[in-house]
């Protein structure tokens, strides 16, 4: 990587932070490490220069997310098609809880790339349009179409989230 100073020190404060990032994008724990490792590949590279404008974060999570959207993989979330789990998972729990998080993640499975990333910069990171737009380099329109369409999809192939009472 880089022997330049404080990026280990980054990577130890931030790391765990980031890789939770990169698990709500992608909705699996490998493809998570992926993509936080080709992150930090990326950003070692011009991490000298990084520290020198200031907080490197908005940064590397902007490479995270334009590593996401470019990435060659599949693209949509990697899901069992079965009712069984495969025995290296552990049981899942039957209470209504963890049901509902089974559904979100099967509902955000169905999404593209960029209306995930979209939600998780409007609904989690709290971000307004137009600072998602400029984090995305697109138009406040295209964040609008992205969320919109990206909401309906989710009412539709997930109606009983509809029903949750959101807990502050």
């Amino acid at each position: 990587m880089t022997d330049d100073e404080g990026f280990g020190e980054f990577v130890a404060a931030r790391g765990l932070a980031l890789s939770r990032t990169a698990f709500l994008l992608t909705g699996d724990h490998g493809l998570a490490e992926d993509l936080v490792q080709e992150t930090l590949v990326k950003v070692a590279a011009r991490w000298r220069k990084l520290t020198k404008e200031g907080d490197p974060e908005p940064y590397v999570r902007k490479v995270m997310l334009n590593q996401l959207r470019t990435w060659r993989r599949p693209r949509r979330l990697a899901f069992f098609p079965t009712a069984d789990l495969p025995e290296s998972l552990p049981p899942v729990d039957e209470s209504a809880q963890t049901e509902l998080k089974v559904a979100l993640l099967r509902a955000l499975g169905v999404l593209g790339a960029k209306q995930r990333i979209v939600l998780y910069l409007r609904f989690y990171e709290d971000l307004s349009e137009s600072a998602v737009a400029a984090q995305l380099g697109c138009s406040v329109g295209t964040v609008k179409r992205h969320t919109h369409d990206a909401l309906k999809r989710l009412r539709r192939v997930a109606p009983q989230l509809l029903e949750v009472e959101v807990r502050s």
